[in-house]
């Protein structure tokens, strides 16, 4: 008598038949393929164009990505979140692929011994992030490279970030260094927790349309920072100085550290600032040590502030 295969037999024995795959939370968009961990689903992505979609949880895990460009997706923006595991102690993202794009995730509570633990580590290559929450860490976004690679961040916030009391320097909500461009548009600043909202150390920069709530910061210095200078854009963004400062004589410096970056020419317009409720300070709108002339046009200043002044 013929005895019958089983089944799981059978589906071995027939080509063209596959097996199920593992339903891990990190899936290949391109390939289908599932994984238990993201850095797994990285590993395996290698050196291609690939999507990995990344379903609703909170994740004590981390990636370093070195090959490839890859987009960190959650499917549902908002429900993803990676908590206080960082990789090389660095990052809970530390990037130095190709190209990177983080969308819709959430990073949060990263703290390492050096003072700088992240949610993303940028190393190598362009990057963009949007839809994004960086929150209650000692930096949010951090990376220095003297290629230009060029750095997008568009439609996320920033909150509980920062801090000058754990390290010899300090940190801050974003710090980015590239011979590229970068850019930073509507997005969302408040409640640091030391440092400045966003230190940059590049030739060109474009920041629009974002918010800087400083109401309840605590021992903050700038809203912004050009710290070697820098030419392009800072239009539209909304700021308000709070009370708990470390450095409140400026919202915006240009050059403070040295002068590496031509700054001639830097557009400063259509900005709404305000110093909050009870402040009693006299801070500059913008402070220029860079030796040039800015581009400064009609920004809307509150009582107490004083549009300009030379360093």
């Amino acid at each position: 008598m013929r005895l019958a295969l089983p089944i799981a037999v059978l589906a071995l024995a027939v080509p063209g038949i596959a097996m199920p795959q593992s339903r891990g939370p990190f899936v290949i968009e391109q390939t289908g393929q599932a994984f238990d961990t993201i850095d797994a689903a990285v590993t395996e992505a290698h050196d291609s164009n690939s999507t990995i979609l990344i379903a609703p949880g909170v994740y004590r895990q981390c990636t370093v990505q070195i090959t490839g460009n890859i987009t960190y997706r959650a499917r549902e923006p908002g429900t993803v979140v990676f908590e206080g595991e960082t990789c090389e102690d660095k990052a809970a993202f530390v990037l130095r692929g190709k190209s990177s794009v983080v969308d819709g995730i959430i990073f949060r509570g990263f703290s390492v011994a050096d003072g700088n633990g992240a949610g993303i580590r940028i190393e190598r290559g362009n990057l963009i992030v949007r839809n994004s929450m960086f929150l209650d860490s000692q930096e949010g976004i951090l990376g220095a490279t003297d290629e230009p690679w060029n750095i997008t961040i568009d439609r996320s916030t920033f909150a509980g970030l920062g801090q000058c009391d754990e390290s010899e320097s300090c940190a801050h909500s974003i710090y980015l260094e590239t011979t590229g461009l970068i850019t930073v548009t509507r997005s969302r600043f408040e409640r640091g927790e030391g440092g400045h909202y966003v230190k940059l150390r590049g030739p060109r920069v474009d920041i629009r349309d974002n918010s800087f709530d400083d109401t309840r910061g605590r021992k903050t210095n700038y809203m912004i920072d050009l710290s070697v200078g820098g030419t392009g854009i800072i239009a539209g963004n909304s700021f308000v100085q709070g009370r708990n400062k470390e450095n409140w004589t400026a919202f915006i410096a240009v050059s403070p550290e040295a002068r590496e970056h031509r700054a001639a020419g830097l557009r400063v317009e259509g900005n709404d600032a305000r110093l909050a409720p009870g402040v009693d300070k006299n801070p500059v709108f913008v402070a220029n040590a860079s030796g040039e002339r800015l581009a400064i046009g009609a920004n809307t200043l509150g009582p107490g502030i004083r549009p300009y002044e030379t360093r």
